[in-house]
This record gives structure tokens, C-alpha cells and sequence, in this order.
């Protein structure tokens, strides 16, 4: 019976989504066809409800917003701020992010709305599932339920911080979602809030196995902190990543910068599993190459060129490549380009790092400069530099925002969420993009999306 309900389960996700990639111009227009399987008739038990959730993984490992090949956000923002330098096809969607060239017809900004709200969709299809069956033990009803909620409030993230204003999805009911509209960036930040600190209380402490493959309660606090920093709500930031770092037995930052990224890291906070054995985070292949110029991008050598003489992570982070006289560079956190005999390395989402940096900002803001220059030195001290020789709240705001730069430089577009956050991303921007608009710091809203649900208009200025 558990065979025959996950094959059941997994046909119904797979057509469930397909119906809504192929039939729909949009992410929700019509009801479910009456011979499709229901929920009813597929959570029936705890192995279905986990595929469910495990599909939903594997769709951000591959597919929009958090994938580490290179339609991700990882290269594509890397090459829309100063991270990156794109190479190819003037008609690639990598160089329309580099020359700052986007229109509501790019096909990659489609994707990520599509994919996105595909994933969403099925987060609550989960929700409504689980909800619906009497099966389930409470402990594995709230794993569930925390677990999708965690997924909907991070894909959402991730939108209103790319498009603006969005709607924000809570049923997979078609007719009613055929004509959502955008609600306001508050709302949005609101809604994301309420489910994360839903999630908090529902999933548990521990890991469910050995690798951070699944979210815990203190992924959950590190997407919120996260979040509160980006409202400006800086003493609760500072509380969530302090839940997180109090946590000291479990999240470590790693001496060694090469063991960072490696599938055991304990600066992991939570982590993308590889489809299969052997195979290891699409980071690797996005962005190694072995002999220059390289096909697809290369690391700014302006980037290259700011890290501080004897800072470790230009050694252990970036590999130089020459050809003839001239050096190209590429990121070398992750360090697999191809299969190896056991997987080595997954896409890390959250790592500790992050949270030392977000709560040295959030201090700072709060006028505890002795503990934000704490924080901010663990990752200097780490990256073999000495204290920070800033003194006042800008100063030290100032250089968060610097280590942040060197410290997370392409991973899941931290830099231009960065830049956007400190009011920088114009002055920044605009030395380095021709033709660089304020505006610009939105992504369109893909034209089909508003073809098909005239709700969604107007289109973000600028575009």
C-alpha cells in the first residue's frame, strides 16, 4: 500500500504541476479537472506527505529562484550588481542581466515567477493535505505543516525582494487565485512573519537526519532574522540570530575555509541535497572553468582586487585562471565541478556566517557597537584579519556592509539585496551599469503574467 500511494502521490504532484506550467499563462486559472486525484486520496500516510515535501526540495534545487546552475539568482544578480562579468551570446539571459538589459519578455524573470509560484503552490497543497487527513500523528502533522510553511514564507521572500510588490499565496485554489492582485510590500513582509513564526512553534529542535537536508526550528529563526533585518525591526533581528548562534554546540563557524562548503560543514544551517550519489551542488559547474576566457562568467576582477592583502578567503574562495598574461577568476567555494564517487558538497541556503553579520548590523542599529564589532570580527578573525578599525555606528555599519561583500559574494544574491537594503545600489550601480535607473532595482513583472491576469498591472516602473 505505501508503494502504491507514493506512485500515486508522485503522479498527482507531477501532473498537478505540469497542468499548471503547460495549461495556465499564469500560476492559477482554472480548477482541477474532476478525474484528478485529490489530497484526500493521497495523504494517507507519512511516506507520501515527506515525497511531497521532498519534491518541493528538489524543485528549488533545480529550478528558479535558488538553483545553482546558472538561471539562479547566485549568477544571475551576481552579474546585475559588481560581482560578476558575463561572456557569450548577446541574446543570453546571463549577459541581459550583466548589461543591465532586462525586459518583461526575459524568459529567465519568467521563470522565476513561474517556478516560484509553482512551488508555492505546492507548499500549500501540503498545507491543505496534511490539514485535511486524520492520519497523522500530531508530532509528524506539525513537522509538516513547519516544514511548509517555512518553504512558502522563503519563496515569497525571495519574490517581494526581486518584484516588489506581490501577491501572496495561501490556497491552491485556482478560480480564486486566477485574479489575485499585488499587495503591498508590508503585507507581503506581514504574511512571511506570521508564517515563520508559525513554522518556529511547530518544527523541532534536532535535524531529522544526520545531514541539514530539512529545515529545523533554527532554520526557521535564521530566515527570520533575515527578514526582520530587512524591515528594519533590528531587535528582534539580533534576537533570531542570537537563537541561532546560542546554539553553539550545533552551529560553528569553520577555521578552515576550505571545509566551509563541505556536505558535514557545522556552519551549515540548512543545505540543498544532490539529486543523486555522487553528485554535487550546481554551484560548482556554474562557475569553475579550466581554461580562459571562460563561456559563461568570471568573477569581477575589481571584486578580485578589493580583498585586503592576506585576506584568506581571496586564496581559499577564487582561483585565478590565466591566459597568455592575462588572469581570469572564478568563485572556488564550492570545489566540485563534476560527479565524484560520493557526493562531497550540497547548496548551502543558510550557513552561520550570515547570522554573526546580520546581528553585528542589527546591533549596530541599536547602538551596541562593542557587540557588533564583536560579531563583525569572529568573520574578520576567521578570514585571517585583524580587528575592525571602525569606531562610530556608520563606520561600523559601513564595514558590515564591506564584509558582507567579501564574505558572500555569489551566494543567493546577498549583494544586491545588500546594496538595496543600505541605500547604496544606485551610487554603486550606476558607476559600473550603463544606463542604470533607480528603477533598476526591481525586475519586471513578466508580461504574460499580466496578459493573463490584468489584476497584476500596473508593470513595475522603468519597464
Amino acid at each position: 500500500m505505501k508503494t502504491q500511494f507514493f506512485i500515486s502521490f508522485r503522479v498527482f504532484f507531477i501532473v498537478m504541476l505540469a497542468f499548471a506550467e503547460v495549461s495556465c499563462d499564469s500560476f492559477v486559472e482554472v480548477d482541477l479537472p474532476e478525474s484528478q486525484l485529490t489530497s484526500e486520496g493521497v495523504f494517507k500516510d507519512n511516506a507520501t506527505a515527506d515525497a511531497a515535501l521532498s519534491d518541493i526540495y528538489a524543485k528549488l534545487r533545480d529550478t528558479g529562484i535558488l538553483t545553482g546552475a546558472n538561471t539562479g539568482i547566485s549568477n544571475q544578480l551576481g552579474n546585475y550588481t559588481d560581482e560578476l562579468i558575463a561572456f557569450g551570446s548577446p541574446t543570453s539571459t546571463t549577459v541581459s542581466f550583466f548589461n543591465n538589459a532586462l525586459l518583461p519578455s526575459n524568459s529567465n524573470v519568467a521563470d522565476y515567477w513561474n517556478n516560484s509560484y509553482n512551488q508555492i503552490y505546492a507548499a500549500n497543497a501540503v498545507l491543505e493535505g496534511v490539514a485535511e487527513s486524520t492520519v497523522f500523528s500530531a508530532e509528524n502533522k506539525a513537522k509538516l505543516r513547519g516544514e511548509s510553511l517555512f518553504i512558502r514564507a522563503l519563496v515569497h521572500f525571495y519574490l517581494v525582494n526581486l518584484f516588489g510588490d506581490i501577491p501572496y499565496i495561501k490556497t491552491t485554489d485556482y478560480t480564486a487565485n486566477a485574479y489575485v492582485t499585488r499587495q503591498p510590500l508590508d503585507d507581503v513582509y506581514k504574511n512571511i512573519t506570521d508564517d515563520l513564526q508559525n513554522a518556529a512553534d511547530l518544527l523541532p529542535a534536532a535535524y531529522s537526519s544526520t545531514e541539514r537536508i530539512r529545515p529545523n526550528k533554527y532554520t526557521v529563526k535564521a530566515l527570520l532574522a533575515r527578514v526582520y533585518l530587512h524591515r528594519g525591526l533590528y531587535a528582534e533581528a539580533a534576537n533570531e540570530s542570537s537563537a541561532v548562534l546560542n546554539q553553539s554546540s550545533t552551529y560553528i563557524l569553520n577555521s578552515d575555509l576550505n571545509q566551509v562548503f563541505l556536505i558535514g560543514s557545522k556552519e551549515t544551517i540548512w543545505q540543498l541535497k544532490s539529486a543523486v550519489a555522487g553528485q554535487n551542488a550546481q554551484e560548482g559547474a556554474t562557475f569553475i572553468f579550466l581554461s580562459a576566457p571562460p563561456v559563461l562568467t568570471s568573477l569581477n576582477p575589481d571584486l578580485f582586487n578589493s580583498f585586503t592583502s592576506g585576506d584568506l578567503r581571496k586564496n581559499s574562495w577564487i582561483k585565478t585562471v590565466m591566459n597568455g598574461n592575462t588572469p581570469y577568476y572564478h568563485p572556488y567555494k564550492y570545489k566540485q565541478q563534476d560527479f565524484t564517487g560520493t557526493s562531497k558538497e550540497y547548496s548551502i541556503v543558510f550557513r552561520t556566517a550570515e547570522q554573526y553579520l546580520i546581528r553585528a548590523e542589527a546591533r549596530a542599529h541599536q547602538g551596541d557597537l562593542i557587540g557588533a564589532k564583536e560579531d563583525l570580527n569572529k568573520i574578520r578573525h576567521r578570514a585571517g584579519l585583524g580587528d575592525t578599525a571602525a569606531l562610530t555606528q556608520n563606520e561600523i555599519l559601513q564595514a558590515v556592509l564591506e564584509e558582507r561583500k567579501y564574505e558572500l559574494f555569489t551566494e543567493q544574491g546577498h549583494r544586491f539585496f545588500d546594496l538595496k537594503r543600505y541605500n547604496k545600489i544606485d551610487a554603486v550601480l550606476a558607476a559600473v551599469k550603463q544606463g542604470w535607473n533607480t528603477t533598476d532595482s526591481l525586475l519586471p513583472i513578466p508580461q504574460n503574467e499580466l496578459s493573463a491576469n490584468p489584476n497584476l498591472r500596473p508593470q513595475n516602473p522603468g519597464y
